[in-house]
């Protein structure tokens, strides 16, 4: 009896991974190891396999029958927006690709439980500040297609052949549960700032013109660890056996955090003294997008609870411990 958590090496994964050893769980962790170390996942099985690759399916129907596993968590996935609009066809290729052959695998072994990691990506811009689930899906990049597309897999998958599965849209994660599973790359918000700061740079706020209080945009920030915990809710969801009323949630606090004031608490956080640059929007940014997160406490019982404070201390301290980094 054992968890498969594919893209489990990498920064969600990763946490998840911790939280699921920590609790007496047998896990295997399928990674490519593009985005994650072996070192991230102490206590579990590590195979080194990209999902996508055309001989996946049958490597992992065979590792889903060796360690017996019961439930799949899918992380893996590419996720740079500019990326997917770049290289379309590979988004597809990777993202849809590689969860097909996981879905594949699954139902050759008789394995019937899935967490699938989607994003608010598949809202694209709504024509609300806080996003209930329920609301038409209207994804503005390759990216957040994938992922819309991943959640039509399952549910197809749900009317073949019986699988249980819940999608988990996240909103913006950050921060760190432990100092060594901070963030690794730097392509969300926190750990941008961080680098620039770090080489001695100011750092950069995209348009500063929106109808919000500060002028820039709101977003939901949730602390990974909390979004780490929703997969555990998610995973006893499943394995209760129930039926299924719902199998999307939104996974993030119902409040919303200015960039301006993201990044200002990055940079007292460094002790710094100094202002950011402020420059022209980027395209594609809606003003607000914030996750209505009733559903998720109502089904699973779960929310969040770390604030941004807490995000932004354990991203700074993560940071800071990090020997491959350039500190402060």
């Amino acid at each position: 009896m054992s968890i498969l958590v594919a893209g489990g090496a990498g920064y969600i994964g990763a946490h998840v991974v911790r939280l699921l050893v920590e609790r007496g769980e047998e896990v295997v962790v399928v990674d490519d190891l593009s985005y994650g170390t072996p070192d991230r996942v102490a206590g579990a099985a590590l195979v080194e396999l990209d999902v996508a690759s055309g001989k996946a399916t049958e490597a992992l129907t065979g590792l889903m029958r060796q360690h017996g596993v019961t439930a799949v968590i899918h992380f893996a996935a590419r996720k740079q927006v500019g990326e997917s609009v770049a290289r379309p066809a590979w988004y597809y290729q990777q993202n849809v690709g590689g969860l097909a052959n996981m879905l594949a695998a699954m139902e050759a072994a008789e394995v019937n439980q899935m967490i699938f990691s989607s994003s608010a990506a598949v809202y694209g811009m709504p024509p609300v500040e806080v996003v209930p689930e329920d609301i038409e899906c209207h994804p503005i990049n390759p990216y957040g297609e994938t992922k819309l597309i991943g959640e039509w897999m399952m549910a197809d998958a749900e009317r073949a052949w019986g699988l249980r599965w819940a999608g988990l849209r996240y909103f913006n994660v950050a921060g760190a549960g432990w100092d060594d599973l901070g963030d690794m790359a730097t392509l969300n918000l926190i750990p941008m700032v961080l680098d620039r700061l770090s080489r001695g740079e100011t750092p950069k706020i995209f348009g500063t013109d929106y109808p919000t209080p500060d002028g820039t945009c709101i977003r939901d920030y949730i602390h990974v660890k909390d979004l780490a915990s929703a997969h555990i809710a998610a995973l006893d969801y499943l394995a209760g056996g129930g039926e299924m009323a719902e199998h999307v949630f939104n996974v993030g606090t119902g409040a919303g955090s200015s960039v301006r004031e993201v990044v200002d608490r990055v940079i007292a956080a460094t002790g710094l003294d100094l202002r950011p640059e402020e420059l022209e929007r980027r395209a594609g940014d809606p003003p607000q997008l914030i996750g209505n997160a009733e559903r998720i406490g109502r089904v699973l019982g779960w929310r969040a609870e770390h604030d941004l404070d807490d995000i932004v201390a354990s991203s700074y301290s993560a940071w800071q411990a990090d020997p491959a980094r350039p500190h402060f």
